[in-house]
């Protein structure tokens, strides 16, 4: 079963490359704009929050066709955050999966820029989908409220307004929420928009979802201490570097293997009345137990 699902997951990655890999080629190129904006939007990934649009979409009784231009939306957002992340005034990050990051290929000015452009494409891409106005105008609110202030920028300023002092436990889950969580619920909740799904199920998988990111968060904060460079592919040690306090710190190991064994099942709960919630159940385990 688990072998069936990873042939799910790479079609689906598969889906959703080529449609990012077609999102600008057939802009005119300014400068070295469009080439620093695919150097980190086609650099690979996991890809998890498209999938999780895609497979929540057919959760919800839709085409996975149908939602590729809101994953794809998802995608760019969530592309943009890691490039504006990464920069000397954020986390001052050189390494991005494996490769350096976008400001140090491209400079700072040229990074700001990639990222803005993706942030504005995102929204673009949502008015491509086939689907009925007022599911699009649903999209561009749910999208709109989880990268903004309200949600993943609000997080990023929580996280910089951190630096240096100990959060307790509520700021770090608030934080976190935003963050990290905001953008992986939005990611759902799009796929069950993009289906025509009910608010019933809506709030299903907003629940599993909220579950998922908080755990996703939790183990990433604990693969920042056992892993290394090599296996992540990108900069280990930069929160202790920064001075930011995370689930680890407030937890200790042991904590947060509990915490993520126990926002797994909530999540894996939160899926009952579904028909088939098969693979959002693999994939929250799969999550919860990823080493990179």
């Amino acid at each position: 079963m688990g072998k069936d699902f990873t042939v799910l997951m790479a079609r689906n990655q598969a889906m959703v490359e080529d449609c990012l890999a077609r999102a600008f080629a057939s802009e005119p190129r300014h400068a070295d704009l469009q080439e620093a904006m695919e150097y980190s939007l086609l650099s690979g990934g996991k890809r998890i929050r498209p999938i999780l649009t895609l497979d929540t979409c057919r959760l919800c009784g839709g085409s996975i066709l149908e939602a590729l231009p809101f994953a794809c939306g998802v995608e760019m957002i969530h592309t943009y955050s890691l490039i504006h992340d990464d920069l000397p005034a954020m986390d001052d990050d050189k390494l991005r999966r494996g490769r350096p990051t976008n400001h140090i290929v491209y400079g700072e000015a040229a990074a700001i820029l990639a990222g803005d452009a993706l942030l504005t494409a995102a929204f673009e891409q949502l008015t491509k989908a086939e689907l009925p106005a007022g599911r699009i105008v649903q999209a561009v609110q749910c999208l709109s409220q989880a990268a903004g202030s309200a949600g993943m920028v609000g997080g990023q300023a929580l996280d910089m307004a951190g630096e240096g002092r100990a959060l307790d436990r509520e700021e770090l889950e608030l934080l976190q929420s935003l963050k990290t969580g905001a953008l992986i619920t939005a990611a759902a909740e799009l796929g069950c928009i993009a289906a025509g799904g009910t608010q019933e199920q809506r709030t299903q998988v907003r629940a599993y979802a909220q579950a998922l990111g908080r755990a996703f968060q939790v183990r990433d904060d604990m693969l920042d201490i056992i892993s290394s460079q090599e296996e992540l592919g990108k900069t280990v040690g930069s929160d202790r570097v920064n001075e930011k306090s995370t689930f680890v710190t407030a937890l200790g190991l042991d904590g947060c293997s509990a915490l993520v064994e126990k926002l797994t099942r909530q999540g894996i709960e939160a899926l009952n009345g579904f028909e088939d919630p098969a693979f959002h159940i693999w994939l929250a385990n799969l999550l919860a137990q990823r080493k990179k």
